[in-house]
């Protein structure tokens, strides 16, 4: 895909039925950011950031509206084409690492290469290289029951780029850290997605994680209040409700 606009989010709405009653959580929200961008997504709890995220990474669908990655409009994709779409070109990081147990901090890393696959050799290689990023060089062989809480956080951001994915996308991924942990997981995975040219989206009630992107966007009851460049006015993204 070439240089530019990577992630255009047009109109997107997203109800829930409850009941007889109806939850309208995304209330046509659009937006579009450059490949290689930072995004915090900011907002009181219910907002709907998580639930855009997921719409984002092929993890939901949309009621009315669309995501397009590239050139390729996800939210009109086939369940097969869409489950390729987040194996590939989607790399997730969510509160809990969600690491396999059993697996080494290599293992753990490089196995959705090698499902995905990449011969073995290649996928333990670059996963090295992405734990390298991460500061875990010396923890490779290390199981996740005799990792930190911070350091198995830290292999999570590693496994999220071992596909070479166009999004990067986190929620909430410094929850359940501490704050020293907290700040070095979000300087880690802020620093390995520009080293690497990563779209990087983050949700987060964190300040100084939100203060870390290039880009802010707060979400107010389904609607996109502003977006705009860290520490400027929050100006309204194309489309975006006003």
């Amino acid at each position: 895909m070439s240089d530019g606009i990577i992630l255009r989010v047009a109109g997107i709405v997203k109800n829930y039925a409850s009941g007889a009653e109806t939850l309208h959580i995304l209330k046509g929200i659009s937006f579009e950011i450059e490949r290689g961008a930072s995004l915090a997504i900011t907002g009181r709890s219910g907002s709907g950031k998580s639930t855009l995220l997921n719409i984002i990474g092929g993890l939901d669908r949309t009621d009315s509206g669309s995501v397009s990655v590239g050139d390729t409009e996800i939210s009109a994709l086939p369940e097969s084409a869409l489950s390729s779409y987040r194996s590939r070109q989607v790399g997730f990081i969510f509160q809990f690492h969600y690491l396999l147990k059993d697996f080494t901090a290599l293992e753990n890393v490089m196995l959705p290469a090698y499902i995905a696959g990449m011969r073995k050799k290649d996928a333990a290689e670059r996963a090295r290289l992405l734990l390298g990023d991460v500061r875990l060089e010396d923890r490779t062989g290390h199981f996740p029951s005799q990792l930190s809480g911070g350091e198995r956080q830290r292999v999570a951001v590693a496994r999220s780029m071992v596909n070479d994915p166009d999004l990067v996308l986190a929620d909430e991924p410094t929850g359940n850290l501490d704050p020293d942990n907290s700040a070095m997981v979000t300087e880690l995975l802020y620093g390995a997605a520009e080293k690497r040219g990563k779209t990087l989206i983050v949700v987060t009630h964190d300040e100084k994680v939100a203060a870390r992107a290039g880009l802010h966007c707060t979400l107010e009851d389904g609607t996109l209040a502003g977006m705009g460049p860290n520490g400027g006015a929050g100006l309204p993204g194309p489309g975006a409700e006003k």
